[in-house]
This record gives structure tokens, sequence and C-alpha cells, in this order.
């Protein structure tokens, strides 16, 4: 899917990290949500396309209500959560990359296989 392969590239090029929430004055004025959990890499990307899905359709409305601002903030907290996972994954998939990388340098075929197959295993969730 092309979405998922631009989701890809963007999070691998930028290193998106979700920045954490400090408290302020402003905490007493909203309400906080907790979001939808994303224990697996599947999780985060269901969550993460489903509700940018979410985000669009609220997006491509001329004016905004406060039910809108409202919406968009109840998601942002499952986005926050999906994007999260999404960088931990990522980035435990580098590594196993760069256990492909060395073995190709070195010759270990048998090692290229194997570490390339949980590679791509993670990677095929990200771009399919």
């Amino acid at each position: 899917m092309k979405a998922r392969s631009v989701l890809t590239g963007v999070v691998l090029a930028m290193g998106i990290t979700t920045a954490p929430h400090y408290a302020s004055a402003d905490d007493a004025r909203v309400d906080h949500y907790k979001g939808l959990p994303a224990e697996t890499l599947d999780d985060a990307v269901k969550n993460f396309s489903e509700y940018n899905r979410r985000l669009e359709a609220i997006l491509d409305k001329n004016e905004l209500t406060s039910d809108d601002l409202d919406a968009v903030h109840q998601l942002s907290y499952t986005l926050e959560n999906a994007l999260e996972k999404i960088r931990e994954e990522l980035s435990a998939l580098a590594e196993i990359l760069e256990e492909v990388h060395v073995a190709s340098e070195t010759g270990e075929a048998d090692r290229v296989i194997a570490e390339g197959g949980a590679y791509l295993s993670v990677a095929r969730k990200l771009i399919e």
C-alpha cells in the first residue's frame, strides 16, 4: 500500500519520536484521555491508519467546531500511542538490519538468511 510506504519513509527519514507531555497550567482546563493502546506493531499500524483517516475527515471541514477540536484532542492520544510503538519497533528493526548488513559484509550467508527473514517479517507489516 502506498500510504504505508509513505508512512515508513517519513518515520524513518525524520526519526519521529513522541514528545512527553508535561504538566502545565493549561492541564486544569482540559480532560485528558488514554487513547487506544498499541501493544503490537500490528495494533499500532492499524490504529495509526484508522485514526489518521478520522483526523483527515475532520480536517477536511472548512471550519472546526468545538466538538471537532475535542475529537482531534481525543484521537491524538491514540495516534501518539501508535507512533510510540512504531518508533520502538523501527528502532529494533534498524538493529536487525544492521545484523543483516554486517553478516553480508562478512560472508555469513546463513546469518543473512536468518536475520533477513526476521527483518522482513517486521518490515512487511509497514509496507504491505
